[in-house]
């Protein structure tokens, strides 16, 4: 059969392809929107189950185009057997998504002639090194490439390869089929020197085909290795812009970070106009955008960390035991599940699972180096959280109504600076959406159309 002419993404663990107000721990209010990954259209997801030095890795794809056109390489710390690769469920990523995603809330004021009080509406993974590597072991005379491994999983092709220098690499590669970006060598030639192994995926097409799916699902690979690192640099070989990556990070412990760049929280609870509630997509993008750059560029933004047997408020409901399962979490049995005393009208899952919630919006110039991390016992919670506070619309008669209303314009009028100042847009435009434009006050046919 002639062999198909493959693009090979040679990226990091994300999958990106060539070609084609409250204390942080009593957060209350009624949930109305959230900001997903579905924001961005070049948003790779990277879910890290890690624990000492376990880890499992789950890559989302998210590929469009013909899946004969698929492939992938990603560095790994060590050779990878038949058992350390499964495929998953697409289903589960979308779940960390959105119970971790940045969220809308609404709260409405009280009668203010009442008692002063605030009404809140609704408020087991092998190691690589146990079975060696001698099976299908095939060195490539010449060019210092061995095939450490050779397996088919579920719709997918798997190799693992070894390499002595990046040349030889680049030109196996091209030799078989795959497509690489002009100098690749030069990404390569920084693994090969700390002994990385290289995974390298492509879609077996008559499996694809004998599958009820319609799209390609995660890979997962489980490995042993005291490198907590995400190699991305190879992903900037075919970017021509900037690049989102979201990455879900699951500890026992507490918060993990990065340890080599910068890591700043997004701004959170924030009050802001009620106009947002129909452009929160629109007004988060502009938000990320204007602190991306305002920070310059090179920082990872923290959009979310909580234990995950809990959350408020919750903009999906916490994973469930199996469902952290099958997003990688392998510590969890009978015996380490801890047991008892649940917050009220929480229920219990699993306390020692704690998710991180990181955002990194890449480029070559601004992320020369791969993410490293580490697992920390900070449970802080955090959560990228937006107000939207509704004036109480009753006839208000008693003298606090009057301070009440006085208070109100102050309160807009901030609400609409503070949207300026996140956003960038401008405040004319913002009092306008606000109905607060003082020069030009609302007409009274305006309620009507």
């Amino acid at each position: 059969m002639k062999r198909c002419q493959i693009f090979v993404a040679v990226l990091m663990a994300l999958v990106v392809f060539l070609g084609c107000v409250p204390a942080a721990d009593a957060f209350c209010g009624f949930y109305v929107s959230k900001a997903d990954a579905r924001l961005y259209n070049r948003a790779s997801q990277v879910a890290i189950a890690r624990d000492r030095d376990r880890t499992i890795l789950t890559m989302a794809n998210d590929y469009q185009g013909s899946v004969k056109d698929f492939a992938l390489v990603v560095p790994v710390p060590v050779v990878l057997q038949e058992d350390q690769v499964h495929v998953g469920d697409p289903k589960i990523v979308q779940r960390l998504d959105a119970f971790s995603a940045p969220r809308l809330v609404e709260y409405y004021d009280s009668d203010p002639c009442t008692l002063p009080q605030r009404q809140i509406l609704g408020s087991t993974a092998r190691g690589a090194e146990t079975r060696g590597g001698s099976r299908n072991r095939r060195i490539q005379d010449g060019l210092g490439v061995t095939v450490e491994s050779r397996f088919t999983v579920g719709e997918y092709d798997i190799l693992i390869l070894s390499a002595k220098e990046s040349h030889g690499l680049e030109t196996w590669l091209r030799r078989n089929g795959y497509r690489l970006p002009k100098g690749a060598h030069q990404l390569l030639q920084p693994y090969i020197r700390q002994q990385m192994k290289f995974f390298v995926a492509k879609v077996n097409l008559a499996e694809f085909e004998k599958s009820s799916t319609q799209f390609l699902r995660p890979l997962m690979i489980a490995y042993e290795s005291p490198k907590f690192m995400l190699p991305i640099r190879l992903g900037m070989a075919n970017g021509t812009g900037t690049q989102d990556l979201i990455v879900y990070l699951l500890s026992p412990k507490g918060q993990t970070e990065i340890t080599n760049y910068r890591t700043v929280k997004i701004p959170s609870d924030a009050e802001i106009p009620l106009f947002v509630k129909s452009e929160f997509g629109d007004f988060y993008k502009a938000m990320f955008q204007h602190t991306y750059t305002r920070e310059g560029r090179k920082v990872a933004f923290l959009e979310y960390a909580w234990d995950m047997a809990w959350c408020d408020p919750c903009a999906a409901n916490p994973l469930t035991p199996e469902e952290l399962r099958q997003a990688g979490v392998f510590w969890l049995n009978s015996s380490n599940q801890p047991g008892g005393a649940t917050r009220p009208g929480r229920r219990a899952v699993a306390p020692n699972v704690f998710l991180t919630r990181l955002h990194i919006r890449y480029s070559r110039n601004t992320f020369p180096q791969d993410l490293t991390f580490q697992s920390t016992a900070n449970r802080q919670n955090f959560q990228g959280r937006y107000i939207l506070r509704h004036p109480f619309q009753g006839e208000g008669t008693c003298p606090a109504a009057q301070r009440y209303q006085q208070q109100l314009k102050k309160r807009q009028e901030q609400e609409v600076k503070t949207l300026a100042q996140l956003t960038g847009w401008n405040i004319n435009d913002i009092r306008k959406k606000a109905k607060l434009d003082s020069e030009q006050p609302e007409r009274w046919w305006q309620s009507v159309w």
